[in-house]
């Protein structure tokens, strides 16, 4: 495809049933990098996030807390929503699966398996884990517990709507087998692996009797849509598919790239069922998911009992927006699981933004606004980065601050600010090629770091030493 090419890209939906944790700030501020990227190369972006509020999980903890259905997942799609604002996002659409459009997509797409002869209904028993909103077998449980919520699954014997992903076995190899579909490559081999063990068919309804909370079954009022079978579908409502009024879906997802970001754990949702599901329904497939791994606190898993959660709104009240992106782009890891404390993060802080590009920009404009004339002007546009094409936001983080370590190297060296007295000319040709230099900088950060960016080239532009880009942390 050309550079022109349109991009799609989305994050899975999170929960509507608690705040949100570092997995959902990681994986927005992902996918924000990669839009402003791909708009600062010239190409048209379509950003969706949004929140999942179906299911047996939410309906339960409604009733426990008294308050409507409906209340309870506004209150949880607000607090992912204030994220745009908080980490600076600039998202296109947050989809939130009890819109209209929504369900009536969702109603749509069973339609159209349906009328493809995936669906079918059969009465089925079995161990169902509300946590996971999922059936279980004996063998994904450990003493008898779900893994994941040690939580004992309950007995249930009912009739349900069934999805054929056995029949697309075959179809879900094959795409599997091309490379680049998923990244990073071992996640690609995971899901072919898993997919090579065995499809069983999929239980894609709840009993309303026994779970009210979702969306209904078309023509047939006793049954709900199993949560994720509705949820998945926000990739393509969140383009108005299926009217496409506006021809979103047509130029993003037929003839665009798509990209769907999610964590390690959703690889069966997200490569498996939701693109058997596609190709039931006669839609291509996504053409890439990338997934992201876990952040952890001090070697362990983010718990509330351990009381080692990071909240990412505290994080950006303590250092800011843009701290906030840095700390999550440069030091945790695009795919592998990371570490992150509030002692480490204090430290990336204050040697990294603080007395790096916070005290070298300080140190380069404050020279230019004493020494030169007049704004140092030159054009520079930003650059293709083929290390975040390949979304190797690590990398292309390190590589800004290896030049910034070179400027703070030549200043120390060369000691303009020195020289000024003796040399003014040379002195100030040095200075000029710093104040180039820090313009490219700032550019190549508009992605990661739009507003610290956006600070340090109007200060190059008039002249003047801004204020500090970031704060000394009070001890």
């Amino acid at each position: 495809m050309s550079d022109k090419t349109p991009k799609y890209i989305t994050t899975t939906l999170p929960y509507a049933n608690a705040s949100p944790h570092m997995g959902h700030a990681l994986e927005f501020v992902q996918a924000d990098t990669l839009a402003r990227y791909w708009r600062l190369i010239g190409q048209d972006v379509f950003f969706n996030v949004g929140a999942d509020e179906h299911g047996q999980k939410i309906s339960r903890k409604a009733d426990e807390a008294g308050i409507g259905r409906q209340e309870y997942v506004d209150k949880y799609a607000a607090e992912f929503d204030n994220l745009k604002s908080a980490l600076n996002l600039s998202y296109d659409s947050f989809t939130r699966t009890s819109s209209p459009a929504h369900k009536a997509a969702a109603q749509h797409i069973w339609k159209l398996c349906e009328e493809n002869g995936d669906i079918y209904k059969k009465k089925y028993s079995g161990l169902y884990c509300v946590g996971c909103e999922a059936f279980k077998v004996e063998s994904d449980l450990v003493e008898g517990k779900c893994p994941d919520h040690q939580t004992e699954p309950e007995e249930i014997e009912e009739e349900n709507y069934f999805f054929k992903l056995s029949q697309y076995q075959s179809y879900l190899e094959t795409h599997l087998s091309k490379a680049g579909v998923v990244l990073p490559e071992w996640r690609r081999i995971e899901a072919l692996n898993f997919v090579q063990g065995g499809l069983e068919d999929l239980s894609i309804s709840r009993e309303k009797s026994r779970m009210d909370w979702g969306v209904p079954v078309p023509s047939d009022e006793d049954h709900v849509m199993y949560v994720w079978f509705d949820a998945l579908t926000n990739y393509i409502s969140c383009l108005d598919w299926p009217e496409d009024k506006d021809g979103n879906f047509e130029k993003f997802w037929q003839d665009g790239e798509t990209l769907q970001l999610a964590g390690k754990d959703q690889i069966r949702f997200q490569s498996v069922i939701w693109q058997a599901m596609l190709k039931s329904a006669g839609i291509q497939a996504t053409d890439q998911i990338f997934y992201h791994g876990f952040i952890n606190s001090d070697g362990q898993k983010m718990s509330k009992s351990l009381g080692n959660v990071i909240d990412p709104y505290e994080i950006v009240e303590k250092y800011g927006t843009d701290a906030a992106r840095y700390i999550m782009l440069r030091h945790v890891h695009p795919t592998d699981d990371s570490d992150l404390t509030w002692e480490k993060m204090d430290a990336y802080y204050t040697a990294n933004l603080v007395h790096g590009i916070g005290n070298l920009t300080a140190r380069v404009m404050k020279m230019a606004e004493t020494h030169l004339d007049e704004p140092v002007s030159f054009a520079y546009d930003y650059e293709h980065s083929p290390v975040l094409s390949a979304y190797s936001f690590q990398v292309a983080m390190d590589n800004i601050w290896q030049v910034i370590g070179q400027m703070d190297e030549y200043i120390a060296e060369k000691e303009p600010f020195k020289l000024v007295k003796t040399d003014t000319e040379k002195a100030k040709e040095m200075i000029v090629s710093l104040v180039q230099d820090l313009k490219k900088v700032a550019t190549a950060l508009i992605p990661f770091m739009p507003a610290t960016a956006e600070t340090i080239l109007e200060a190059i532009k008039e002249n003047k030493k801004p204020e500090n880009l970031f704060a000394r942390l009070e001890k």
